[in-house]
């Protein structure tokens, strides 16, 4: 009626929960978070809208999301190491949480701290993530999940490298409540393993029970599926996965608690069918309901407690306590009041892919796909893949940045193989290990059989060339269409201009790339930690100069950090790749890359350049699109003096003038500096050896006279670079510099206009838990840890950490022998290949 007041929403209706997952959602977009006083005062504001039987309740709800969101994430902050304890040689007590993984003469682990001394004493109750390297000819102690130790640690706040289409290692910091990582100096046993961590030895002991029930290398399968154990699944495992789009299948995910739930609600039905007196005590629809609450809690205790498996199993207490409460809800209400549970309990859990894969995929399904009479089993499954497939592409692409082409072909037939196959015969398995270990056998054999013939067809799938494809980094707005291409795609039949519904999908999946125009070129300063690597793309080609370090036992740049940016700027193919000279911290990178994309020519300096590759000779060069490439050095018949020898290449656009020098150091500057200067006067410098005193002389300053110096240097590097003395040298010449270390990834372009700043990572794209300087340049010179941090969970096989953080004892890549990439002919009879450009 006219005047009739709109009625109130419901107070845990789907109005609610999306109002709430709003309002954390818009928290996750904020440079910095508010002071406690505010958004303790928003808090209150929302409870009273939320409980008021008002119209506002959806506001109350967001308000409740905004104050939540920012007190989880200040308290998740505030857990980080105190930065004056970086570097520092701690002494803490404590257990390992989780199973620890073993690697080369390593051990890679989780550990909660129990008691700190002295300064450590801030540190009792947080999460670290340590590695503890074996010296030469020694080996380590055993581990073991709740193994209490007392242990000499260097630690630093979690920090990873910025850049486009790269892992975002703080904000999984930030989710995970990781207080610090580090590395062990020494370490010894204390006492008997904590009690808390009872179900990660039991989870240790059953996976060495497949391991030994299954004695090759198809225990892995079998240990993921089973327990949530991947330490076992390599880099190859993961590639494989990816490509044939499986990997949320492997390690224990919430689709897997949701499977179990559902064998749970089969088997009380059975039950309750089989013995009709139970029905006096319980009604059989409740007794089905609580025996799955119960398996999912098991199996999510199995599974260690990973968070997407507790957020499932949340969702799925939820929805059986309002059933236990005899409150009735459709599909909507049940997710909507899911929702709420997961967002009241944890707010952060929006930072994870799972929970929107599994969260829309849910939606997805329950809004496209009513039961109906009759359909038989095949129709609703092959409807339910069609439905998952298109819905959470756009997520997929947003998060992943990949698309697996043969994956809805392979997920219908994986997933009923490892769900009602694989996966079954492994929980047998289990619940048959107390009471007779060699029928557990049979069955945990059973189930590696069955995932090996699966894994052959999914191997061959995988060397297809085109399975995996590589999107761009997509936009916002490019995601939120895509998302409404899929809603209209999947709205009833009737509902006319579908056809065009998938051009919304158009702009996530080639979107439109900012590349230079004739006669400009953009230079990209990947931020590779202690190393470099810099992108110079043309308005049609690509050249990559240096691909960035991959020390021994550490994080290889050029697979975490390079390939990630030239797909996130659509790159498809480099037409050239510039190895300055063999340093690790130039040419590690470079196997990575080749391995990720195809590479036309390979420059090299000429007495290490190895066989097919290209000398890089002063005077010669070529041209694309109106962009001058030229070498500057080294000089024909230069020997092979490590640094001294890189390849210092010039880079001419419209006027606009960049110049690349490796690592040279005076001697080579002094040869520079006496070139024309319509050769060396540049507008744009890569400042020579990272800012060591070794290198930027004054003379050449004067010479170069940049406008703007581009700095690859790591956060926090042993080296102390860049040093005092250099930068004093630049500011007198009145030269700005943009370092990686505090920026991230940056990009320049070079044209009409002279030279203009496109982007600075870490300060353009700002985030809460994101480290990025007020203002200057922010160097944080200090002792970095050696601690490598090798993989995050399983999520997509991707790695963690920093240049700084990823060293080997006390060699720093490039600057020892050990770590050059040169033939042993090093220096001598080495092949000249041939000269020119690409």
């Amino acid at each position: 009626m006219p005047g009739q007041r709109a009625p109130a929403p419901a107070p845990f209706g789907p109005g609610v929960a999306a109002a709430l997952l709003a309002g954390v959602l818009w928290v996750q977009g904020l440079a910095s978070l508010p002071g406690p006083a505010m958004f303790l005062a928003w808090l209150a504001c929302g409870l009273w809208l939320w409980r008021s039987a008002t119209r506002w309740r959806w506001l109350g709800a967001g308000l409740v999301g905004i104050g939540l969101a920012c007190a989880h994430g200040t308290h998740s902050l505030s857990l980080r190491l105190p930065a004056d304890l970086s570097g520092e040689l701690l002494q803490v007590r404590g257990h390992v949480s989780g199973l620890p993984e073993a690697g080369e003469g390593a051990w890679r682990f989780g550990f909660t701290v129990e008691h700190g001394e002295g300064a450590a004493a801030v540190l009792a109750g947080r999460r670290l993530q340590l590695a503890w390297y074996a010296d030469p000819g020694e080996s380590l102690p055993p581990m073991q999940a709740g193994g209490r130790w007392l242990m000499a640690v260097r630690l630093r706040p979690p920090r990873g490298v910025a850049n486009p289409g790269g892992f975002d290692v703080e904000r999984r910091a930030l989710e995970r409540r990781l207080a610090a990582a580090g590395y062990v100096v020494e370490g010894q046993r204390q006492g008997p393993p904590a009690t808390a961590q009872a179900l990660d030895r039991q989870r240790e002991a059953l996976s060495a029970a497949i391991a030994r029930a299954v004695p090759d290398a198809r225990a892995r399968f079998v240990q993921a599926l089973a327990l949530g154990d991947t330490r076992a699944l390599d880099d190859y495992d993961w590639t494989v996965l990816r490509a044939t789009g499986l990997t949320h299948l492997i390690a224990i995910s919430g689709f897997h608690v949701g499977l179990v739930a559902g064998f749970g609600a089969l088997l009380g039905h059975g039950l309750w069918r089989a013995f009709p007196f139970l029905a006096r005590r319980w009604p059989r629809p409740l007794g089905t309901a609580a025996l799955a609450l119960a398996l999912s809690l098991a199996y999510t205790a199995l599974a260690g407690f990973a968070l997407p498996t507790v957020r499932t199993a949340l969702m799925i207490a939820v929805v059986v306590l309002a059933r236990l409460l005899r409150r009735p809800q459709g599909d909507g209400q049940s997710l909507a009041l899911a929702t709420i549970a997961v967002l009241l309990v944890d707010p952060l859990a929006v930072l994870s892919p799972g929970f929107w894969l599994s969260y829309l995929g849910v939606a997805w399904l329950l809004w496209c796909l009513p039961r109906a009479p009759g359909q038989g089993w095949w129709r609703p499954f092959i409807g339910g893949q069609a439905v998952a497939m298109l819905g959470l592409l756009p997520v997929g692409a947003w998060f992943f940045s990949q698309a697996s082409l043969p994956a809805p072909v392979v997920n219908l037939v994986g997933i009923p193989w490892i769900s009602l196959g694989v996966v079954p015969l492994a929980l047998l398995g289990l619940l048959l290990h107390p009471l007779h270990e060699g029928a557990a056998a049979l069955a945990w054999q059973a189930a590696a059989t069955l995932m090996q013939s699966l894994w052959q067809g999914l191997e061959w799938v995988a060397r297809w060339p085109a399975a995996l494809a590589w999107l761009p980094e997509p936009g916002l707005a490019s995601l939120l269409l895509a998302l409404a291409g899929a809603f209209w795609l999947l709205l009833p039949r009737g509902v006319p201009g579908k056809p065009l519904a998938s051009l919304l999908f158009l702009p996530l999946l080639w979107p439109a790339t900012d590349r230079p125009g004739p006669s400009e070129a953009d230079l990209l300063l990947v931020d590779v930690g202690q190393g470099l690597a810099l992108v110079v793309l043309t308005q049609r080609h690509v050249l990559l100069y240096d691909a960035g370090p991959a020390p021994p036992r550490g994080l290889d740049f050029g697979e975490a950090a390079v390939l990630p940016a030239l797909r996130a700027h659509g790159v498809r193919r480099i037409d050239a790749l510039v190895l300055s000279h063999g340093d690790n911290d130039h040419a590690g990178g470079a196997d990575a890359v080749r391995a990720g994309l195809p590479v036309g020519r390979t420059f090299a300096p000429e007495a290490w350049a190895h066989d097919g590759m290209q000398a890089c000779l002063a005077g010669q060069g070529w041209q694309w699109e109106g962009v001058r490439f030229t070498w500057l050095h080294p000089t024909p018949f230069f020997p092979y003096l490590g640094n001294d020898s890189s390849c210092v290449l010039r880079i001419e656009a419209a006027g606009a003038v960049a110049l690349l020098p490796g690592d040279i150091g005076r001697h080579v500057e002094a040869r520079l500096a006496k070139l024309p200067t319509e050769l060396v006067r540049s507008d744009v410098l890569v400042v020579p050896h990272h800012g060591s005193d070794t290198s930027s002389s004054l003379d050449f300053l004067a010479a170069v006279r940049p406008t703007l110096g581009l700095l690859p240097v790591g956060h926090g590097n042993r080296f102390g670079l860049p040093r005092q003395i250099v930068l004093d040298r630049y500011d007198r010449y009145g030269t700005r510099l943009l370092d990686s270390a505090s920026l991230g990834a940056v990009r320049l372009r070079l044209g009409r206009d002279g030279v203009q700043v496109l982007e600075r990572l870490r300060r353009d794209r700002p985030r809460y838990w994101r480290h990025a300087p007020a203002g200057g340049t922010g160097y944080a010179i200090g002792i970095p840890p050696t601690a490598k941090v090798r993989r995050a969970g399983t999520d997509q096989g991707r790695r963690l950490g920093d240049g700084a953080d990823h060293r080997v004892g006390g060699a720093g890549a490039g600057h020892h022998p050990g770590t050059f990439l040169e033939s042993s002919a090093q220096g001598s009879a080495a092949r000249r290949p041939g000269r020119g450009g690409p």
